[in-house]
Formats: structure tokens, C-alpha cells, sequence
């Protein structure tokens, strides 16, 4: 009973593959005359639009808490456009959260000499000393951003973040070790 079986089913798998194979023939073949003429462009025809696409997936990645990935595709968007100012400040930012802080000094800098100091770039900063532990610079860059933008809730935020670290600091006995 069961070479019957098998019989069977090898020649349904031999006549469905001999079918395969004559669609497959068949779809080689191409039409004679492509329509909408000659599908070849000249490099003349060709328009660059600059894409967002890395700017995007790395402000995602970093939003997601994949610094490193995030890193990468800032990386690849300041190569595609040097001047774009936030790129440049993405990859200061996933450069501090990868703990590479004379990295994201350079992209800080980078991203001042093309838009000036801006409130989220002096917030960055901040936020950069704080993590390194600097907490009286990160201060002045906060209160420096703070007064670009009074009441700017991600700045009164860190402000906060900076007074409870402040606050909580635990020091032996007598400042002796």
C-alpha cells in the first residue's frame, strides 16, 4: 500500500514540476516592444532628492534607546549632508549615550559653527555634563538655554533631574574615605 502511495505522489510532484518548468520557459521571454519607449535614462535625466531617511531611522533608533544603531545612521547622514545641523546634533547625542563624550563635543561644535547656540543644542549639552558627571557646567548650560526659552518643560525638567542629583550625592562621614 505504501509504494502505491509513493508512486503517486512522485508522479504528481513529476507532473507539476514538468509544468514549472514550461511557465518558467515562458516567462523568460520578454515583449519585443517595451512601451513608453527606451526604458535606458541618460545620467542627464537623473534628479538627486536629498532623503531623510537616515535623519529618520536614526532619530527612531535613538528614540527606541538603540544608541548605537542610532549612531550609525546619524554617522550616515552627516557624511550624505554635512550642514544639516540635526543630524549633527543626533550624533552628539547617541555619542553621549554610547559614553564617547570628546565625540559629541566634536558634534556639538560642528552643529554650533552651522545653526549658532540654540536652546536644544545648549539643553544637549547640559544634559552631556550631567552624565559625566560636571554637574555645575551642565548647569550653566541649562540655565544659559533656560533663558533662550523660559518655561521650556524639557529644560525645567533636567533642571530638576540636576537638583535631585544634587540633593542625593552621599558623602562618608567627615568627607573621609
Amino acid at each position: 500500500m505504501w509504494r502505491v502511495i509513493l508512486l503517486l505522489t512522485c508522479c504528481w510532484l513529476g507532473t507539476g514540476l514538468a509544468a514549472c518548468d514550461t511557465l518558467r520557459d515562458a516567462a523568460i521571454v520578454a515583449p519585443v516592444d517595451p512601451p513608453g519607449g527606451d526604458p535606458v535614462q541618460e545620467p542627464t535625466d537623473v534628479k538627486y532628492y536629498p532623503s531623510d531617511e537616515p535623519v529618520r531611522m536614526g532619530l527612531e533608533q535613538f528614540n527606541r534607546g538603540n544608541y548605537g544603531l542610532a549612531q550609525r545612521y546619524f554617522k550616515d547622514a552627516v557624511e550624505k549632508a554635512p550642514k544639516d545641523v540635526t543630524a549633527w546634533v543626533g550624533l552628539a547625542a547617541s555619542y553621549d549615550r554610547l559614553r564617547r563624550f570628546d565625540l559629541a563635543d566634536r558634534g556639538y561644535a560642528q552643529a554650533i559653527k552651522l545653526g549658532g547656540e540654540t536652546v536644544q543644542i545648549l539643553n544637549d549639552q547640559g544634559y552631556s555634563l550631567m552624565l559625566r558627571g560636571d554637574l555645575s557646567g551642565a548647569r550653566r548650560k541649562f540655565m544659559k538655554a533656560e533663558t533662550l526659552d523660559p518655561g521650556n518643560p524639557v529644560i525645567v525638567n533636567n533642571l530638576e533631574l540636576l537638583n535631585g542629583s544634587r540633593r542625593f550625592i552621599e558623602r562618608p562621614p567627615n568627607n573621609q574615605p
